[in-house]
């Protein structure tokens, strides 16, 4: 059975956010339930792939159980609270549902490495949050991704102020964002 090193039930604020410029930003996801604050560090793609995740789970969850009032608009404004101070790095994310209480669950797990396996248990943690909050996250993890770099359209790559090496190009063209 798994020990959580927390679980925030519910969350009083739930949030993805980074700190730094475009091309070198940190993003965090970070809850909070009273005066407990809990950020950890994500990959931007782990926060894309979260928001996707929340999407699909509820339109999922509407269908099987519709909301027997009427959902306000989640916020996306939210920033980070300081200090950051993260607990650990993200290796595993998923999500669930208790129909019971109605809310959103997601399920973190710390990233260790393979010498770090065979001596301990990587930490987990949970963070509980109803649909509107979890659509909030959703639609904010979207945003903040979106805040950064452009992506290339050949190779995928992010594109710096003074371009980048693209392989689709055979190396011979550099891509760079026109003012």
């Amino acid at each position: 059975m798994t020990t959580y090193a927390f679980d925030l039930k519910p969350c009083g604020r739930l949030v993805v956010g980074t700190v730094g410029p475009a091309g070198d930003r940190t993003f965090y996801l970070q809850g909070t339930q009273g005066r407990s604050v809990v950020s950890l560090v994500v990959e931007k793609q782990q926060a894309l792939a979260l928001a996707t995740g929340i999407d699909e789970l509820i339109q999922e969850i509407d269908e099987k159980f519709p909301p027997d009032y009427k959902q306000e608009t989640p916020r996306t404004d939210l920033q980070l609270l300081d200090p950051i101070t993260p607990r650990f790095r993200v290796g595993r994310l998923g999500l669930g549902y208790d129909p019971d209480e109605d809310l959103m669950v997601i399920f973190v797990q710390e990233m260790i490495s393979e010498e770090e396996e065979e001596t301990r248990e990587p930490a987990a943690g949970r963070f509980w949050a109803s649909r509107e909050q979890m659509a909030g996250l959703s639609e904010q993890a979207k945003r903040v991704a979106a805040s950064g770099r452009p992506i290339c359209a050949l190779c995928g790559n992010p594109i710096d102020p003074d371009g980048h090496f693209c392989p689709p190009s055979n190396g011979h063209a550099s891509t760079k964002i026109l003012q």
